[in-house]
């Protein structure tokens, strides 16, 4: 789960950077950020383990980006196309290019690559079709010219679900397909009027003041947090909600398992069945698999333990076509 930090030179992406990193982060590019889960802390008053573990998402901050106007850059286009998912952040606080601007550059900025690779290909599709039968999957081709046709409507492959998902394309790492979140960074008195435009399928819009929520990560001390939020009227830092729309993106649930030595939240395809999820632990559990005990997560809050759950019926037993809800917790039965 891999995410790429990108932006224009002076957007700010640096200090999210750092204050999704935290504190000791500056001379990084890269951190494990841990995905807020408060569904961990029920299930660690009743288990008291030794242990409790995050999902976490890895954050790459990457270098270079140009000047506003100048386009993000071959060097930078070809480095993100190997991450999941990516966050771009647009200034939206020195007024020296409005971030509306900045937004349609970038989309511009994948367009333009993702149509220079599909022509490409297409090209040597053609002198592979004259050379011999058969050194062309006509399927590969058609889906192709279909993504070819896309990006010439200026339409990015993520609005098209067949496209941007297809397993034959795959291997392209087309830009345009890539889940993305724009960071709208602004300075902390716009923080509450400034309007965003609606997401698209694959793209989110949030607002940050990256500035603020640096500073904010420097406070070390909970209670002193709390106090500086409270005198700015936050509730919540944005960094949390970075993550989750991240997390959303990714197209991820989190299934939970418990227990004495760990309380853990794992990452999970939205969709996956259990026994994929089993797979998500260890290999062999997948391979094992016989049966996965289920208890839902508004069953936990209704019962609040595990024992009165399974008296009313609430803890069940799922087999292999099970699909593994947000929120379940689950202990899995395999023999290997």
């Amino acid at each position: 789960m891999k995410t790429a930090i990108l932006g224009f030179a002076g957007s700010g992406k640096t200090d999210l950077f750092g204050a999704l990193a935290g504190p000791g982060s500056e001379n990084l590019n890269r951190a494990m950020v841990k995905v807020p889960e408060p569904r961990l802390d029920p299930l660690a008053a009743l288990f008291n383990p030794k242990k409790i573990t995050y999902t976490e998402i890895e954050y790459v901050d990457i270098p270079g980006g140009g000047g506003k106007g100048e386009g993000l850059g071959n060097r930078l286009l070809n480095e993100i196309r190997a991450f999941d998912c990516l966050l771009a952040v647009l200034d939206g606080f020195s007024g020296v290019n409005e971030p509306k601007n900045q937004w349609q550059a970038i989309e511009t900025d994948f367009l333009i690559a993702d149509l220079a690779v599909v022509e490409k290909k297409l090209e040597k599709m053609a002198i592979d079709k004259k050379k011999a039968k058969g050194l062309v999957d006509p399927k590969e081709e058609a889906l192709l010219e279909q993504v070819k046709a896309t990006l010439e409507a200026e339409t990015p492959l993520r609005e098209v679900e067949e496209l941007a998902l297809a397993p034959e394309l795959r291997g392209y790492c087309f830009l345009s397909a890539k889940p993305i979140l724009y960071a709208w960074n602004v300075s902390e008195n716009k923080l509450s009027s400034y309007s965003l435009p609606e997401g698209k399928p694959r793209q989110e819009h949030i607002l940050v003041s990256a500035k603020l929520e640096k500073e904010m990560a420097e406070l070390s001390d909970p209670e002193e947090l709390q106090m500086f939020m409270e005198d700015l009227g936050i509730k919540e830092s944005a960094l949390a909600r970075v993550i989750r729309k991240t997390y959303e993106l990714l197209n991820l649930i989190t299934f939970l398992t418990a227990g004495e030595k760990e309380v853990r939240a794992w990452p999970l395809r939205k969709g996956s069945k259990a026994p994929e999820a089993a797979g998500v632990i260890h290999s062999d559990l997948q391979k094992g698999f016989i049966r996965a005990e289920v208890l839902s997560w508004a069953d936990f809050e209704k019962y609040g333990d595990f024992k009165l759950a399974k008296e009313k019926g609430a803890l069940r037993l799922e087999g292999k076509d099970y699909i593994v809800e947000d929120g379940d917790i689950i202990t899995f039965r395999f023999n290997v």
